[in-house]
């Protein structure tokens, strides 16, 4: 492995250069709300090194929440947010090949995002989470067009798969939460399945 005094030198020869050749802008840092969106497996991805155009790469996220990128490899983003992978990468790039690199990830496409509401609301089906936003039990009831008049939300079931492909319920007094008589948030995640029962006459 080459030593890092000698790494040095390209930059330093690119630095004397950059002011007679037009100066180079580094990328400006991305929203606040992208930075804390937890990527998604099928986002796509553009990852760009400021002064390493040979290193520019828009990859989509595999299933296994992975992406290949020149010198550093497979990358695993599983529950990283964008900010968050940006440090990933940086640091791997910083530990053998670049010096202080300033990376910027931008997602450019994002995967659809949808969660099953069923049961006693006006339009059960499929829910589709606004990119970059997260999404509540309450707003997701809402976007099924609301309860129906025989809904009961003191007994809406929450399914989830677990991390192990398990399925595990959970039952939630949403009727108490629009009352603001919880602070629970239940914020859900893509796959999840509201079922919303009716009243027991």
């Amino acid at each position: 492995m080459r030593s890092r005094s000698l790494r040095l030198l390209p930059f330093l020869v690119l630095g004397l250069l950059s002011p007679l050749s037009g100066a180079e802008t580094p990328p400006a840092p991305p929203a606040a709300e992208a930075t804390d969106y937890v990527l998604q497996p099928s986002d796509l991805i553009r990852v760009l090194i400021f002064q390493q155009p040979d290193l520019l790469r828009e990859v989509r996220i595999t299933q296994e929440y992975t992406i290949t990128l020149p010198l550093i490899g497979t990358i695993d983003l599983r529950g990283r947010t964008v900010r968050q992978a940006e440090e990933i990468i940086r640091s791997l790039y910083d530990k053998d090949y670049l010096v202080n690199p300033q990376v910027n990830l931008t997602v450019l496409e994002y995967t659809q995002r949808t969660v099953q509401v069923v049961g006693a609301v006006n339009q059960p089906g499929a829910v589709v989470f606004p990119p970059e936003q997260k999404m509540g039990l309450i707003e997701a009831i809402a976007r099924a067009g609301g309860q129906s008049r025989i809904a009961d939300l003191k007994r809406v079931r929450l399914t989830r798969t677990n991390a192990e492909g398990k399925a595990e319920n959970q039952i939630i007094n949403v009727d108490d939460m629009m009352k603001g008589n919880s602070n629970e948030q239940y914020l859900l995640q893509k796959g999840d399945v509201v079922f919303v029962p009716e009243r027991l006459l």
